[in-house]
Formats: structure tokens, C-alpha cells, sequence
């Protein structure tokens, strides 16, 4: 009877695990994302619609730090994917380190973007501060929350990627035509965003038979920040707060 040791000499011994469909479907998905995004900034930089030399320090730590999270976003499931559990765990943590930055260098962008006279025109400095902030915290809070349901994959998997499908709108900004859509903008954004979120629905009824709950927690935030976003733009502390730091 053939041993270990003779299946070892043999070349037969277990290979590490192929890239499951399931997980490579996700490993794709958020590479897709990211790609997404970064071309819908670099593209309004390519045509010369982002006053580069003007942006602050705040301005420059924020986008430092989104491209390290998009970094960290696409590296993740890769690596699950592969099967490499060790690697990921320890990256875990370092974008758990990264979040905790993330929506404090945000909102210091967002103060001075608008003290400085960055802000879109079609934007009203109140919406502008309140787009900034609900975005930041609604995307802080559900990475936490996949963090915190880390050992439940399937709920891992899903609130990640509604994480990345929450900062698609800033892209979203920058690739629409904001100013010829008025006030019906930012709601084009929404529904562009929750029908990126289909095609996890769609996964999910092919595989699961039905649509998982965190998919449905994901589109519920979309919406959900949309809204927020719209009624503080005319709360009365907001705009107060946001004509003083834009007055200087």
C-alpha cells in the first residue's frame, strides 16, 4: 500500500484550492469597482476640471487615502480567492487602521473644499457638507459592520462590496452631467448605484435562490444617504454652518 511519503515522490500531493466561481465572482466584481472610480476621477483630471495645484493638504490626505482603500479593495478578495487566509487577515487589519483615518481626512477635505472655493456651482455649500458627511459615515459604518461579520462570509462579502458601491458617487459626480440634470443629479446617481447593486441581487438569486439580506441592507444605505443627503441640505444648523465656513 502506497504511504504518504510515496504519494509526496509520486507528484500527487493536494494542490492548493482553484479559484472558486464564488469567490472569484466577488474578486472581480470589486475589481470592477475600482477601476470604475479611478477612471472617473482621472478622467475629470485628464480634462483639466480639477484644479490640482489649488487643493490643500486636507484634499491631497483624502485621496491618498481612498486610493489606498480602492488599493486594499481589489487586493482582498484576490487573495481570499487564492487562498491565502493569512495575508488577507493581516491586510485586514491595516484597512481596519486605514477606516479609522478615512472619515476624519474626509471631512477635513470636504471643510476645505469648501473654504477655498472648490465646490461644484451646482451644488449649494449645504448640500455639498452634508454629501461629504452622510457618504463618510454610512461608508465607515457598514466596513465596520463587514469587520465586525468577518467569520460570516456571505455577509462579509456583500457589505464590502456595498461599501465600494457607496463611493461610487463621487465618480458618479464627475462622469454625469451634473449641471444640465439639476436637481435630479444625484438621484440619476442613485439609481445608477442601486442597479450596480442588481447584479449582486442577480448572483444571488442564481446561487442562493434568493436575494441575501446584507444585499438588501446595501441598496437600504444607498437610498438611504440619498435621502439623508437631500434633507440637510435645507436643515437650518447646515446651512448656517455651511455659509460660515464658505464666507472664511
Amino acid at each position: 500500500m502506497a504511504t504518504n511519503a510515496d504519494t509526496l515522490l509520486a507528484g500527487s500531493a493536494p494542490r492548493p484550492r482553484a479559484l472558486d466561481r464564488e469567490n472569484l465572482f466577488f474578486a472581480r466584481y470589486a475589481t470592477g469597482f475600482a477601476l470604475f472610480i479611478l477612471f472617473g476621477f482621472a478622467q475629470f483630471e485628464a480634462r483639466g476640471l480639477a484644479p490640482f495645484g489649488k487643493f490643500g493638504w486636507e484634499i491631497h490626505a483624502h485621496a491618498a487615502a481612498m486610493v489606498g482603500w480602492l488599493a486594499l479593495s481589489v487586493a482582498q478578495p484576490w487573495l481570499a480567492a487564492s487562498g491565502n487566509p493569512a495575508l488577507h487577515r493581516r491586510l485586514g487589519w491595516t484597512a481596519a487602521g486605514l477606516l479609522a483615518v478615512i472619515p476624519v481626512v474626509g471631512s477635513l477635505a470636504g471643510f476645505a473644499a469648501l473654504r477655498d472655493g472648490l465646490v461644484p456651482p451646482f451644488f449649494s455649500p449645504a448640500y455639498f457638507l452634508a454629501l461629504v458627511h452622510v457618504g463618510a459615515i454610512m461608508f465607515t459604518a457598514m466596513v465596520a459592520w463587514a469587520i465586525v461579520m468577518r467569520r460570516k462570509l456571505d455577509w462579509h462579502r456583500r457589505l464590502m462590496l456595498g461599501s465600494t458601491v457607496l463611493i461610487m458617487e463621487p465618480a458618479l459626480g464627475r462622469l454625469l452631467p451634473m449641471p444640465l440634470l439639476g436637481g435630479g443629479g444625484e438621484w440619476l446617481a442613485m439609481v445608477i448605484q442601486l442597479a450596480a447593486l442588481g447584479w449582486l441581487a442577480a448572483h444571488d438569486r442564481r446561487t442562493l435562490g434568493r436575494v441575501h439580506p446584507a444585499t438588501v441592507v446595501a441598496a437600504a444605505a444607498i437610498v438611504a444617504v440619498h435621502a439623508a443627503v437631500e434633507t440637510l441640505a435645507v436643515f437650518p444648523p447646515m446651512v448656517g454652518l455651511a455659509a460660515r465656513v464658505a464666507g472664511g
